[in-house]
């Protein structure tokens, strides 16, 4: 039932929020995940486990690298651990764990070996932390850790064995091979490292993109065996797995725990560190009319869906300028009256020892905007609208950023606008329904998120063609069946807005309750 009023209404989420542990009490919790994962780690080292993998399964936001970095000074401590390796797909992986643990653990004991040709890439702050080598010739006697993209490890593995002798078991070049962003490292790249040491340990949020679409799979005839799937995924049944989930997240507000939840709706337990009113988002006084309506409802931290009709038809679902327009009336109006982010800071335990403001006109840290798209033209289109906004108003760096999604894998920002990978589809395929996608766009944001879309979701939610939840024999829900479409449109807060000739009405709308 639909009617016109002056005022755009959201109906609060389906999915009612559920107990849960914040603070201290949830921090806690990843602790003891990676306690147990360090006692089974020197019991590996030591002889009396026989794991040859152990496996830190995180949430988006969980703070795996934080848990990564105390895995590593614990291992060195252990009297059979004289040398690690730590490895990740991409450089602009390592790089931050390269520059965090040199400074942890001393300059001299941290080496970050990288291609000559990315040297430009490096910067200042990680030359002062790390000791930054771009061959083998000048490998410094002095580390015990050493970091590389897995591509660079495959050649550096051996020559860091010749020049500098084996690790404690007088075998292997490392004693304990540490792989970052576990689950976007194909079986293939992990195959060619593992063999320089006798335990790995992989740490990732399991809910990012894989390495590679799973139907691009050549080995069709044997769903067991994918090349290009995530390594962890092929040894999840192994008994020389041993594996662990981190029950908390740092990144999300307590009113987006049901999101979080909705996504890793398998794990027996997910805890938020944020509790209720530990972050805001205060408007300018500028702000008014529908525009200040929508951002309000974002500023409650509740992830919002707001339903466009009236809309021009677009080039493609994917490729929406009519939609893009309406997102950019809505950033033209929070731009132009500013904003503020104000948070209480948490120590490592997860309480909060201070406060901490961050405003549009003078930013800092994570950017504040960041507007995602699917596809590479979409995120033009959008590349151009923020550029516009940032002449208009002459914003700071850090204000706002554009990228696909696929790109802002393990980054942050303040507020996320995006469009539903849905919007304007007729039918679920494997683009539209991955896993990975809808998940990393809805897991960016620490406050504040809104979701556009054009209207009726629910319809083709409701008439769709079943897709399988485990294609190829992928473990996990890698494409989404349109229930667990439903379930995560469940935990967003949702209103409707007419958007005829360039004018906007608003719309309350009863939303069709997920099944």
């Amino acid at each position: 039932m639909t009617s016109t009023d002056t005022r755009l209404v959201f109906l609060p989420p389906a999915s009612p929020a559920e107990a849960a542990l914040h603070h201290a009490s949830a921090a806690a919790g990843n602790v003891a995940a990676t306690t147990q994962a360090i006692a089974t780690l020197a019991g590996t080292l030591m002889g009396t486990a026989a794991y040859a993998r152990i496996l830190l399964r995180a949430a988006a936001g969980a703070g795996k690298s934080y848990a990564l970095k105390r895995m590593v000074e614990d291992a060195l401590q252990h009297p059979r651990c004289a040398r690690v390796a730590v490895t990740a797909f991409a450089n602009k992986q390592v790089y931050p764990l390269a520059e965090s643990l040199g400074k942890q653990l001393g300059r001299d004991q941290v080496c970050f070996i990288v291609s000559r040709q990315r040297a430009a890439e490096v910067s200042d702050s990680l030359v002062k932390s790390a000791t930054v080598v771009f061959g083998f010739s000048s490998l410094p006697s002095s580390a015990k850790v050493f970091l590389t993209t897995s591509h660079m490890l495959e050649r550096a593995g051996w020559p860091i064995k010749d020049k500098l002798g084996a690790g404690g078991d007088g075998e292997h070049p490392f004693d304990v091979l540490f792989v970052d962003e576990a689950w976007q490292l194909p079986l293939h790249r992990y195959r060619k490292v593992d063999r320089f040491a006798p335990v790995v340990v992989g740490v990732g949020d399991v809910g990012q993109l894989p390495p590679i679409d799973p139907g691009q799979n050549p080995w069709r005839g044997d769903p067991g065996y994918n090349p290009y799937r995530a390594w962890p995924t092929s040894y999840t049944t192994d008994d020389a797995t041993w594996s662990i989930d981190l029950p908390a997240v740092w990144r999300p507000t307590a009113a987006q725990l049901p999101l979080w939840r909705a996504f890793y709706g398998d794990w027996d337990e997910l805890n938020c560190v944020a509790g209720p009113g530990d972050r805001s988002i205060e408007l300018g006084e500028a702000l008014s009319g529908e525009a200040r309506q929508i951002w309000e409802q974002v500023a409650t931290g509740v992830p919002t869906l707001l339903e466009v009709d009236g809309l021009d038809e677009a080039e493609a679902a994917d490729i929406d300028l009519p939609l893009l327009r309406v997102v950019e009336g809505l950033l033209d109006d929070l731009l132009g009256a500013g904003f503020r982010l104000w948070k209480r800071t948490p120590d490592d335990t997860g309480m909060p020892v201070g406060e901490e403001t961050i405003s549009s006109s003078s930013p800092a840290g994570d950017p504040l905007i960041a507007v995602l798209a699917t596809r590479n033209q979409a995120v033009d289109d959008a590349t151009e609208m923020v550029e516009r906004l940032i002449t208009k108003y002459d914003v700071p760096e850090g204000v706002i950023v554009a990228s696909t999604v696929d790109s802002w894998q393990g980054q942050t920002n303040v507020i996320t606008v995006a469009i539903h990978p849905l919007s304007g589809a007729s039918a679920l395929d494997e683009f539209n329904s991955a896993f990975g996608r809808l998940a990393v766009t809805c897991t960016r944001a620490t406050p504040g998120l809104l979701m556009l879309s054009r209207s009726e979701l629910d319809g083709l939610l409701s008439t769709a063609a079943a897709r399988p939840g485990t294609p190829l024999g992928e473990p996990g829900t890698r494409e989404l069946p349109r229930q667990t479409h439903q379930r995560i449109l469940g935990a967003f807060a949702r209103g409707r807005m007419n958007h005829t000739k360039g004018r906007q009405t608003a719309t309350v709308v009863t939303a069709q309750t997920p099944a």
